[in-house]
């Protein structure tokens, strides 16, 4: 798949985010439209986050 397939699937976007922030590419490089589930997978896929995870707090001490 192409990094501007309108047909990507999740997990394509996901995979194309990880391979662009690898490559070194900047964040705003993502090749889909504001508000769409694929720029959000493509977002995750660079992040190496799950967008609909909070992030983990740390450790307290009681």
């Amino acid at each position: 798949m192409s990094d501007t397939d309108p047909h990507a699937t999740a997990d394509e976007a996901i995979s194309e985010g990880a391979r662009a922030r690898a490559q070194g590419r900047p964040r705003d490089a993502c090749p889909y439209g504001q508000d769409t589930p694929e720029r959000m997978a493509w977002l995750e896929g660079y992040d190496g986050a799950p967008m609909d995870r909070a992030p983990d707090l740390p450790i307290g001490n009681g």
